[in-house]
């Protein structure tokens, strides 16, 4: 019993999410103090309150309503989300999108090099060695065997 909480622990994917748990909360903090130390303070001076306003509040019949603590915490949530955005996910997004259409400009170049079969006369991929419609054994073209790395057949 105690092996497989240790293999669990163990594993990377579980220690990564750890790490990422404790820089996100970190990174949290870091935003949190940035918004409260001035970001807060600015919209207080243009709202016309002087200095912080996250002191700010309401009363309606007794009940007080601090709204000036969600404020601030809302600016922190935003500030926190567009610094993930444009610094994380956007780069990581153009990344991807260069790897994946290098990949995929390589997999239409195989799908799109069709030929005739010489037996059926239907259009086979250029690569095939053997016709989908009738199965007749054929000679794949060289070049789109080398256009797609793929080793030349005998």
């Amino acid at each position: 019993m105690l092996n497989g909480f240790k293999d669990f622990i163990l594993r990377g994917n579980v220690i990564s999410m750890a790490i990422g748990l404790a820089v996100g909360a970190a990174f949290t903090a870091v935003v949190t103090g940035f918004s409260t130390a001035f970001i807060t303070p600015l919209i207080g001076l243009a709202t016309g309150s002087v200095g912080d306003f996250s002191a700010a509040q309401f009363t309606v019949e007794g009940a007080i309503f601090p709204y000036g603590k969600f404020l601030a915490a809302a600016i922190a949530f935003l500030i926190t989300a567009a610094v993930l955005y444009f610094l994380v996910v956007v780069p990581m997004a153009k990344v991807q999108n260069r790897f994946t259409a290098k990949e995929e400009e390589a997999k239409a170049d195989i799908k799109a090099a069709l030929r005739d079969c010489p037996r059926c006369f239907s259009e086979i991929p250029a690569v095939a060695s053997r016709c989908g419609h009738c199965t007749s054994e054929v000679e794949p073209d060289h070049e789109a065997l080398v256009l797609a790395g793929l080793p030349a057949q005998r």
